[in-house]
């Protein structure tokens, strides 16, 4: 028989499957939008560049990631952006045919600080993009969370499967307890 003291805090075991293991890194103390991109980015084999982290704030979702979007604006809830839809209807969408999508490229356009400013590339357009809700215990929306495949021709990008969405899920339940979506 074992006690369990009245003022012990009761934590929830959550059981990941194989491939999501790498995740569990990001619950732990001192883990930043980077580390949480670069697990994320092993896990759906996609570049780190390719995640973005946004946080819900007053009715603004305002991203944590990539960096480089920190400051340059939010995305109105009331917006018809993907990722306000996502947060209001709190579901979970795949686009395999993202470049198709009516959707504002805004965020697609700005390049990283330090990116070689001689240089007249034009980024590569998303071409397939999940995103799903990172929701609390009660099911409130703390941010969304987005997966996405650039390329120049979506022929050259491959598609994203159901499971991929289904882990993508399960990644955000455990971004929800990370300090990362908890600290501002």
């Amino acid at each position: 028989m074992t006690h369990k003291p009245d003022n012990s805090a009761i934590e929830e075991e959550i059981i990941l499957p194989e491939n999501l293991l790498p995740l569990g890194s990001v619950l732990g103390e001192g883990v930043t939008p980077l580390d949480v991109s670069m697990v994320l980015a092993k896990v759906f084999r996609v570049q780190y560049a390719e995640v973005a982290l946004l946080r819900l704030d007053g009715g603004l979702l305002k991203f944590i990631f990539p960096e480089h979007l920190r400051t340059t604006g939010a995305i109105p809830i009331s917006s018809k952006a993907v990722a306000a839809h996502t947060a209001l209807s709190k579901k979970a969408e795949i686009f395999n045919n993202f470049a198709r999508v009516k959707h504002a490229s805004i965020f697609e356009t700005i390049k990283p600080i330090g990116a070689e400013a001689e240089v007249a590339a034009v980024p590569a357009p998303i071409q397939k993009l999940m995103s799903v809700p990172i929701l609390d215990a009660h099911s409130t929306v703390l941010g969304v969370l987005q997966i996405s495949r650039k390329g120049l021709d979506p022929r050259f990008t491959q598609d994203f499967s159901r499971e991929d969405l289904h882990d993508l899920e399960l990644a955000a339940g455990l971004l929800a307890a990370s300090p990362v979506m908890l600290s501002n």
